[in-house]
């Protein structure tokens, strides 16, 4: 089993799903963060009330943790509606969908998370549900099968997704707002963790929620996930508070630098720089020697280095920059790496 990863920008279950529900803001005025995503949704949601219409079906991608889901839920509260949630992998065939459907109300909303692991045969099913808020439902089989054409009422479909690409030209275009979450600025985010330990009744000083706004990653699942933490430690260990030095204790605690970055990330840059000479090493290399799922090391711990500099892909393999000898304290050895070298086993495994 994987290890619960601090700062992974996945949720770690129901638990923390409860914590931040009662964090999620619930009007657009609350809202922080992606300031023309959400004026064009404004815009949309404004134009639909007038027309006392259902909104446009949205499609939201990005990174893991930006808010696709509180952005989901503000727009069916905005509508004065209710909002039915499911996933792409819980619809294995076109009826666990249907009764879904049939039970929405006017300008309802239906938000499906991982939309790109929808099956195909449920995406085909959406199709006609979409356009002309209608589905045709095959009862039987064999010589016995016939075709229902079932009328839906008029509701709003929002999709989110961490991976766009898989998302198939036929679902894309049926959708009239496509929208990118990206990782949020450290304004933003400490904006976002003021307004949290306001509702949790937490004292601080400016300084200290700066600092924790700095090490969430751009991500602010992130920097509520820290905050808890950080409001325990200083319940427990000082007086409630949080102060800088408060903070600095917790998150060296959990092993969170001053770059963001934890144990594992650090033991990734460290067995690749000690282990393997700084690269190149493919992952399935840096997998079987760190004792991590492939999956974990690709999709966790490998976009955050790679978007602060401290990690390079190349055809060979990853490759640790000079930045992430400097964190680490190494000394920072030069490589010529020919570029008509072919990849070798493993290590061509990128």
């Amino acid at each position: 089993m994987a290890r619960e990863k601090l700062l992974s920008s996945e949720s770690h279950g129901v638990e923390e799903e409860q914590y931040n529900l009662s964090l999620r803001p619930t009007r657009l005025d609350q809202c922080i963060g992606a300031t023309h995503i959400l004026e064009k949704i404004r815009i949309a949601l404004t134009a639909a009330r007038q027309r006392s219409e259902p909104m446009e079906h949205v499609l939201l991608h990005g990174p893991p943790g930006l808010g696709k889901t509180t952005i989901a839920h503000v727009i069916a509260n905005e509508l004065g509606t209710n909002i039915r949630t499911t996933s792409g992998p819980a619809l294995a065939r076109p009826g666990d969908l249907m009764g879904i459907l049939t039970n929405l109300e006017r300008c309802d909303v239906l938000f499906i998370d991982e939309i790109h692991r929808l099956p195909i045969a449920v995406e085909e099913f959406l199709y006609p549900a979409m356009e002309e808020f209608k589905v045709d439902f095959t009862v039987d089989s064999g010589t016995h099968a016939r075709s229902i054409n079932i009328p839906l009422k008029p509701f709003t479909l929002i999709g989110a997704t961490t991976r766009a690409g898989m998302i198939s030209a036929p679902m894309r275009t049926r959708f009239g707002l496509l929208e990118h979450l990206d990782y949020w600025n450290e304004n933003d985010l400490f904006e976002r963790v003021a307004r949290s330990a306001a509702m949790l009744s937490v004292s601080y000083d400016h300084e200290a929620l700066e600092l924790i706004a700095r090490r969430s990653r751009g991500t602010p699942r992130i920097a509520n996930r820290l905050l808890r933490r950080v409001r325990d430690y200083a319940q427990v260990r000082s007086n409630g508070k949080l102060t800088v030095a408060v903070v600095e204790q917790a998150l060296k605690l959990e092993g969170v630098d001053h770059l963001g970055l934890d144990d594992l990330d650090r033991k990734f840059l460290r067995t690749l720089i000690d282990t393997y000479r700084g690269g190149p090493a493919g992952i399935e290399t840096l997998a079987a020697t760190l004792g991590e799922a492939r999956d974990t090391l690709e999709d966790v711990v490998e976009p955050f280095l790679l978007r602060i500099g401290l990690l390079a892909r190349t055809r060979q393999g990853r490759i640790a920059t000079r930045a992430a000898y400097e964190h680490l304290g190494l000394k920072f050895v030069e490589k010529q790496i020919p570029e008509n070298a072919g990849p070798t086993l493993f290590n061509g495994q990128e």
